[in-house]
């Protein structure tokens, strides 16, 4: 055998993002997955999600919604990078973060999730798409507002951290066809799908959603 395989290179920290009204419960099935190959997950709830107590109505701004994410990745030593994993609108929270900790992301992963640019305000995949989020979850938790008035994500930030899109073939909250276009408009060249997945992959499908996952994270350091 040539040369010597470096055990640590495969072991990655994964930080799970959920979706809007979800919380750290969501990737019970993820998380021992995961961990079961070796690698280190961190999962947590978003302000006023799952047990964390503030309420939504006390949560004025998408930057303090993702508070509970932003503390993780400014707790992490300089030489760590960790891959990024968001759900649905939680792409848009690891979007914030990759945006603020550009150094400390391998790459950031959506799945079946809102995936900004770096040529529009960071709503702009939001509003496109409206109608039928109003018919999804809570309007009062979208912080569409807020995110409208936000300066775009920087091509220095946001845009120098790897992209990768988990594609959902049977996901009926965010079509195929807008995971597509988010896909496109996002120049997201690392895509992988998971044929008859719904959107909550996790649940569905979640040994396809780790293999997956580690596959991704595979190709970064």
């Amino acid at each position: 055998m040539g040369g010597t395989t470096n055990y640590t290179d495969y072991i990655k920290h994964f930080i799970l993002v959920h979706g809007a009204c979800h919380g750290a419960w969501c990737w019970y099935k993820i998380k021992p997955l995961l961990e079961s190959s070796g690698h280190k997950v961190t999962v947590l709830d978003l302000a006023a999600s799952g047990t964390n107590l503030k309420k939504i109505e006390d949560v004025d701004t998408f930057s303090q919604y993702s508070e509970p994410l932003l503390e993780v990745l400014e707790s992490l030593p300089p030489n760590e990078k960790v891959v990024l994993v968001g759900h649905s609108l939680g792409g848009l929270n690891i979007a914030l973060a990759m945006e603020k900790f550009p150094t400390k992301v391998a790459v950031g992963v959506f799945l079946t999730a809102f995936v900004p640019d770096t040529q529009h305000k960071p709503s702009y995949v939001l509003e496109k798409d409206l109608e039928l989020i109003k018919c999804m979850i809570r309007p009062s938790s979208l912080f569409i507002e807020d995110l409208s008035q936000e300066k775009n994500f920087s091509k220095e930030g946001y845009g120098s951290v790897p992209h990768a899109f988990v594609v959902c073939t049977e996901d009926l909250a965010i079509p195929l066809e807008y995971q597509r276009w988010m896909i496109q408009n996002a120049r997201i060249n690392d895509v992988m799908e998971i044929n008859g997945a719904d959107h909550m992959v996790m649940l569905c499908k979640p040994k396809e959603l780790s293999d997956c996952l580690q596959q991704i994270a595979a190709k970064y350091k």
